[in-house]
């Protein structure tokens, strides 16, 4: 089965390659060629742009960063609505605002082709491992004929419902719980340092009562301090958190806890920290200690 894959960045790249390993037929495309050179020494087939891409293929997966991003390679003269043919899938893994996935499944269905959102759960060495978490969303015939494919990225597929943005809305939902956990983490883990404390003493405990691959992880990386290289950039996670206030306001539902964290993201950018690992909240806290 042929498959067209467009955005491979960190997340991206690993999951096409899955594909090639599960024995895919891997059509690619990045804004970046140069990203696409291990891909094509393992098979895939790049094309130029992503209307090639769509038309080569009835399923496209779309890994990109933001709105603008999906916007521009969607919506453009030589995007993928431009060439997907008649009854195909358009998968959207990225995490996107509400509005953008609603419109989306409207501009698909006026071209009588379908939009499914498969957002992803879980960091790039996850992505390597096939063991991300899905949560799918789509018209249940469209869910349908990508689960197969979607296996083969992933340990667990939550199936939503039956409207695209559904699933971007749990996604938001979940990415902005990690967020407050990475606030009252390092809040916490800030307070205990200061009463002398070491952080990997306190995390032990943490971990012990908190038994969870989100405290685990992220409470590791920020008692090593390994900010870099990044896998989740500290402006895509203030990106998030925007969408979770954007969404929350949208049905007027509380979120003050946004507004703290977004406040204090948006510090760690001013101070330099927007191309580190997320968990560099706990620097921005430092600062203004």
């Amino acid at each position: 089965m042929k498959v067209s894959f467009i955005g491979l960045g960190n997340m991206g790249l690993p999951m096409a390659q899955n594909l090639l390993k599960a024995g895919y037929d891997v059509v690619i495309f990045n804004r970046t060629p140069e990203k696409a050179e291990p891909l094509i020494k393992q098979g895939a087939r790049y094309v130029q742009t992503p209307l090639e891409a769509a038309k080569e293929s009835n399923l496209v997966i779309t890994m990109l960063s933001d709105d603008a991003a999906l916007r521009e390679i969607v919506e453009g003269p030589t995007g993928v609505l431009n060439g997907l043919s008649e009854n195909g899938i358009h998968v959207s893994a990225s995490t996107i605002s509400v509005d953008l996935a609603r419109k989306l499944s409207a501009l698909h269905a006026e071209r009588h082709q379908h939009f499914v959102s498969a957002t992803v759960m879980g960091r790039p060495d996850a992505a390597k491992a096939a063991t991300l978490r899905i949560i799918l969303a789509g018209p249940e015939h469209a869910r349908q004929r990508v689960l197969p494919m979607l296996t083969a990225l992933s340990q667990e597929i939550f199936e939503i419902g039956d409207h695209g943005e559904e699933g971007n809305i749990v996604k938001i939902g979940v990415n902005f719980l990690i967020a407050s956990m990475l606030e009252a983490l390092s809040e916490a883990q800030l307070m205990v340092e200061k009463h002398g404390i070491k952080p990997s003493r306190y995390m032990d405990v943490v971990n012990a009562l908190f038994q969870s691959p989100v405290y685990q992880n992220y409470g590791a990386i920020m008692t090593e301090q390994r900010f870099e290289p990044a896998g989740f950039k500290m402006k895509l996670g203030l990106k998030d958190v925007a969408l979770a206030i954007e969404a929350a306001k949208s049905v007027q539902a509380p979120l003050p806890l946004g507004q703290l964290i977004h406040q204090h993201l948006s510090e760690g950018i001013t101070h330099g920290y927007g191309e580190l690992d997320w968990t560099a909240l706990i620097r921005c806290l430092k600062h203004s200690s």
